[in-house]
C-alpha cells in the first residue's frame, strides 16, 4: 500500500524503531527493497533521487515505484531523495510521490526556511509529507569544536525551522557523510547534540549517510577486482541508540550498492562464458535483498506492518 513517510514514521518515533529508508536504481534494486519489506512484515520507504531520475527517466522509475508500493500489502512510501529545488519537489509531488524532501541546507537559515515552507504549501493540500535538512553532511572525528558547530544541527535552530516551516520530518547533521568513505579514523558521531535536538523538535528526525558499509562486502568485492581501500561507515551499534534519541529514518544507499557491486563481479568472474542479463542481475538483486533486510531487523521495523 502507498503510504507518506509521516504515516509510518510518527509510529516508528512513538515506538522506538527507525524505518530503513533505500534508495533505488533500477528495477533490480526496486523489487529486492520491496520484496525484503513484504518478507520482513516491515514499512519502508523507497528513495529515488534526482540523478537517478535522469538515469531511469521520471516515468518509468516513478511509474515502477508507484505500482510496487500500490501492489504492496506492507506500507511502502514513495520519497524523492535530495530534490534540489522547488521545480524538482513540485513535479514529483505532481506524478503521485507519498513523500518528497526539499534539501536547502546548502542556503542561508532564512533562505532554507522559505523554499521549505514553499514546498509544504503545495505538498499539504495533495496528502504528501515533507522531509527537510538543516546541517551539512560530514565527518566530525578530526574537527574542532568550532567547525562542527558550524556545519552540524543547532538544536535551537532546529526548533525555530520546524515551528516556521510545518515541515513532517527534519534531517539532522550530526557528524554521518555520503558514500563508502565516511571516517578517516574512529567513527563517531555526536549523539549529545541528537538528544538536544530531540528535546526541542518533537516531529521525526531523519539520518542520512548512513550506510554501515559492512566490511564483508568490501572484502568480497575487492576479492573479485574492486579498489576499496579505507572504506568505512557507521558502526552499527550506533544505530540503536540514534534511534532511542528519536531518528526514525536511516538513509541507506552505499550498502546496496556494494551488494550489487560484489555480486556482479563475482557472477562474471566464475561464470565468464554467462551473457543472460536475469542470471548476472538476478544473484545481485537477491544480495541487496539480504542487506534490506538485515537492516529491517537491525533498526527494529520488522513485524511493524502486521
Amino acid at each position: 500500500m502507498l503510504v507518506t513517510n509521516k504515516d509510518i514514521m510518527v509510529p516508528a518515533r512513538k515506538n522506538g524503531y527507525a524505518i530503513p529508508a533505500l534508495n533505488v536504481q533500477n528495477l533490480e534494486s526496486l523489487t529486492a527493497v520491496t520484496e525484503a519489506a513484504v518478507e520482513e512484515k516491515s514499512p519502508v520507504i523507497v528513495q529515488i533521487t534526482p540523478s537517478v531520475i535522469k538515469y531511469a527517466g521520471l516515468a518509468y522509475i516513478v511509474g515502477l515505484a508507484k505500482a510496487a508500493a500500490q501492489l504492496s500489502p506492507v506500507p511502502v512510501a514513495v520519497h524523492l531523495d535530495h530534490g534540489e529545488n522547488f521545480e524538482i519537489a513540485s513535479t514529483c509531488v505532481n506524478l503521485g510521490f507519498s513523500s518528497v524532501m526539499i534539501d536547502g541546507s546548502f542556503l542561508k537559515f532564512e533562505e532554507n526556511i522559505a523554499l521549505t515552507k514553499r514546498v509544504v504549501d503545495i505538498a499539504h493540500p495533495r496528502g504528501v509529507s515533507v522531509e527537510a535538512e538543516l546541517g551539512k553532511l560530514a565527518g566530525v572525528e578530526e574537527r574542532s569544536v568550532e567547525e562542527k558547530d558550524a556545519i552540524l544541527t543547532d538544536p535551537d535552530s532546529a526548533k525555530e525551522f520546524v515551528e516556521q516551516t510545518g515541515v513532517d520530518t527534519l534531517a539532522v547533521a550530526i557528524g554521518t557523510s555520503h558514500g563508502a568513505y565516511k571516517f578517516k579514523s574512529e567513527a563517531k558521531l555526536d549523539l549529545d547534540r541528537l538528544k538536544s535536538i530531540s528535546e526541542k523538535v518533537s516531529i521525526p528526525l531523519v539520518l542520512h549517510g548512513a550506510s554501515s558499509v559492512p566490511q564483508w562486502l568490501v572484502e568480497k568485492a575487492t576479492k573479485y577486482g574492486a579498489t576499496l581501500s579505507g572504506a568505512k561507515g557507521i558502526p552499527e551499534d550506533q544505530y540503536k541508540e540514534a534511534i532511542s534519541l528519536g531518528i526514525a529514518k536511516i538513509n541507506i544507499d552505499t550498502d546496496l550498492r556494494l551488494a550489487f557491486t560484489a555480486t556482479v563481479r563475482e557472477v562474471l568472474a566464475n561464470s565468464p562464458k554467462e551473457f543472460d542479463p536475469r542470471k548476472i542481475l538476478g544473484p545481485a538483486k537477491e544480495a541487496m535483498k539480504q542487506v534490506a533486510k538485515s537492516k529491517m531487523q537491525l533498526f527494529g521495523s520488522s513485524g511493524k506492518a502486521q
